[in-house]
């Protein structure tokens, strides 16, 4: 039996920045291929920071799906540590849309947003996947390989399986940031990526204070649309009105996604 580790990596990103990447690697036995999932936010996912962030335990999720299914998944955690600003620019694709700012947003605000989300999915598609796949002992297949990530990166989670249904069998999709574009865009997108293998959906959101209520509606017109051109056995929607936005809550959706991925495995 090989023991878990957690292995940092940095990598050169587009814009002379570099890229912070923890690899969870669970126990598992010589010669043990995993599947994987490639997760935004690394630095919230494996222990609690301290401030306004919680932390969504993912060993804790991997180990106990060890245990009640002997089922385990390799998880990518590719930081993103410079700020707010630079994680939505990071986070958010420009080819869906011009982005939609909710009127109460300074202009100021405003300006220092440069939609970036092209790069961010270059960078994992290019220069991670074949890294980890190398290195690690993955399992290789779009049915064993997932995305999953939260608000910003909840929204890059769906672009980048929907950019690469060849490369990801399945999203994570939590509390997804699409209040940015017009409903025009992303239906526009979503049918422009349509092909006879879909990546399946998890969606998730909550529903407690103004902002995740305002992510719901947006959520479930994406739903909508997706229900008109989708495979529905790809598609699920989970929605808890009493959940705020906040790691509290992604934490225990993500022990259901991380399940219902590696069932899908099988």
């Amino acid at each position: 039996m090989i023991q878990e580790s957690i292995v940092k990596l940095t990598f050169p990103y587009a814009d002379g920045r570099e890229k912070l990447v923890r690899v969870y690697i669970p126990a598992h036995e010589e010669g043990e291929e995993l599947p994987v999932i490639y997760m935004t936010d690394g630095q919230n996912l494996f222990e609690f920071a301290e401030g306004a962030y919680g932390c969504w335990y993912t060993r804790e999720a991997v180990r106990a799906e060890r245990v009640l299914s002997g089922r385990a998944a390799i998880i990518v955690g590719i930081h993103n540590d410079e700020g707010p600003v630079v994680r939505g620019n990071d986070l958010t694709p420009a080819s869906i849309g011009p982005l939609n700012f909710p009127p109460e947003m300074p202009e100021e605000a405003r300006r220092m947003y440069a939609p970036a989300g092209e790069a961010f999915d270059s960078f994992v598609v290019d220069a991670l996947m074949p890294a980890v796949e190398e290195r690690f002992p993955v399992r290789k297949g779009r049915e064993y390989t997932a995305f999953c990530g939260s608000s910003s990166g909840g929204l890059q989670s769906f672009f980048t399986a929907l950019s690469h249904p060849d490369l990801f069998g399945a999203a994570g999709v939590f509390s997804p940031a699409f209040m940015f574009y017009s409903p025009e865009d992303l239906s526009r997108w979503i049918y422009s990526r349509l092909c006879p293998s879909m990546p399946y959906l998890y969606f998730y959101c909550g529903g407690e204070g103004d902002m995740e209520q305002m992510l719901c509606r947006c959520m479930e017109y994406v739903y909508g649309v997706l229900i008109e051109c989708y495979p529905p056995e790809s598609l699920n929607e989970v929605i808890l009105p009493d959940q705020p936005h906040h790691e509290s809550a992604w934490q225990p959706m993500f022990r259901d996604f991380l399940h219902t991925f590696l069932d899908r495995t099988e």
